[in-house]
C-alpha cells in the first residue's frame, strides 16, 4: 500500500503543478484578448480620462504580474473576485458592490450546479449505454451489429456538436415536438421539468462521448479475449457472456476507467456550444457572454474551473486505475 500511496502523491502534485502552468497560461491568453471593458461599457465617444477612471478602479491599471499574483491569492482563498459587469451595474444602481453583488463566485455558483446537473443526466445514459454497446460488440465481433455501431459511433464522433443539436432539434422538437429545444431552467422548477428541458442537451452530449467509451470498452474487451485464462475459460464451457463480463471486462477496466475519465471531464469542459445552442443556463453560456463583454475576472474563473474539473478527474482516473491494477496494489 506504501507504493500505491506513493504514486497517488506524485500524481497529486503532478496535478498542482499543472494547475498552476495552467493559471499563467489563463490569465496571459485572458489579458492577451482584444478589447477593453472600461472602453466597450462607456463607448467610441468616451474622453480617455474616463476611460483611465474606470480601469483604475477596476485596477487594470496595475502590472500584469501584480494582477497576476493578486488573482492567484485569492484564487486560493477560494475569492474568484468580483466581475466587472456586475461591479459596474451595481454602482449605476447606487449598490454596495461589497455585499456580494458583484462576486463571481455568486454568479457561477447557480451555473456551474446547472452544468453539473446537465453532466451528470449525460453520465447516467451514456456510462451505461456504451459499456453496453462495447459488450455486445465485443461479443458478436466482425457480425452486422457490430459493423453497425462501430458505423453509428464513428458518425456521431465525426459531427460537430451543433451539428448534432440541430439535428436532434429537427426531430424531436420541430418536427415530433417530444422536447423542447430550449433549455431555459430557473430556480424553483420541478425536477421532472428541469429534467425534461435538460434531455435535449444531454442526448447531444451522449452521441459525442458514447462513441469513445464505447470503442475503449470493445478493444480491451477483444484484446484480452486471446488470453489463456480467456481460453481455459471456454474449455470449461462457460458462455460467451458470461466469460467477457465476468473475467475479461474486470482486467479490461483500466483503460476504460481512463477514457470514461476523460469523456466525463468533457462533459464539464466541453459543455459551451452545447449549452449555447441550446441556450442552457450553465458555466459554458455564463463564459461565452463573459467573453463578448471582456468580463476579465468572470472568464478567469471559468477558466480556472474548467482546468481543475479535467485535472482533477484525470487524477481520479489514474488512481482507479491504479487500484484496479493488481501489479500496482500488490508490487513484488
Amino acid at each position: 500500500m506504501g507504493s500505491v500511496a506513493r504514486i497517488i502523491l506524485q500524481r497529486l502534485g503532478l496535478g498542482l503543478l499543472t494547475l498552476l502552468v495552467v493559471s499563467i497560461v489563463i490569465f496571459t491568453a485572458v489579458n492577451s484578448l482584444p478589447g477593453d471593458f472600461a472602453q466597450a461599457i462607456l463607448g467610441q465617444g468616451a474622453t480617455e480620462e474616463a476611460v483611465a477612471a474606470i480601469r483604475t478602479d477596476l485596477g487594470l491599471d496595475k502590472h500584469p504580474v501584480v494582477r497576476y499574483f493578486e488573482w492567484l491569492g485569492k484564487a486560493l482563498r477560494f475569492d474568484l473576485g468580483t466581475s466587472f459587469a456586475a461591479a459596474n451595474f451595481a454602482s449605476f444602481a447606487g449598490a454596495d458592490t461589497g455585499s456580494g453583488l458583484g462576486s463571481v463566485a455568486a454568479q457561477i455558483g447557480p451555473r456551474f450546479a446547472n452544468t453539473m446537473f446537465l453532466a451528470g443526466v449525460t453520465a447516467m445514459i451514456a456510462v451505461p449505454l456504451s459499456l453496453i454497446l462495447g459488450i455486445l460488440a465485443a461479443l458478436y465481433r466482425n457480425t452486422v451489429f457490430d459493423r453497425l455501431a462501430n458505423i453509428f459511433t464513428l458518425s456521431s464522433i465525426s459531427s460537430p456538436e451543433f451539428f448534432l443539436a440541430y439535428i436532434l432539434i429537427l426531430f424531436l422538437a420541430v418536427l415530433n415536438p417530444l422536447l423542447p429545444s430550449l433549455s431555459n431552467i430557473y430556480d424553483g422548477m420541478s425536477f421532472g421539468e428541469r429534467l425534461n428541458r435538460t434531455m435535449l442537451p444531454a442526448l447531444t452530449m451522449t452521441l459525442v462521448v458514447t462513441a469513445h467509451m464505447m470503442r475503449m470498452t470493445r478493444a480491451a474487451i477483444i484484446n484480452l479475449l486471446a488470453s489463456p485464462y480467456i481460453e481455459m475459460a471456454r474449455l470449461k464451457g462457460i458462455s460467451p457472456m458470461r466469460v467477457i463480463v465476468k473475467h475479461a471486462l474486470p482486467n479490461a477496466l483500466a483503460p476504460i476507467i481512463n477514457v470514461i475519465a476523460l469523456n466525463l471531464a468533457y462533459l464539464i469542459t466541453g459543455v459551451v456550444v452545447v449549452e449555447v445552442v441550446f441556450v442552457y443556463p450553465g458555466i459554458g453560456q455564463l463564459f461565452v457572454d463573459s467573453v463578448k463583454i471582456r468580463d476579465i475576472p468572470v472568464v478567469q474563473a471559468c477558466c480556472l474551473i474548467f482546468a481543475a474539473a479535467y485535472i482533477l478527474l484525470n487524477l481520479l482516473a489514474d488512481i482507479l486505475s491504479i487500484l484496479s491494477n493488481p501489479r500496482l496494489r500488490h508490487p513484488k
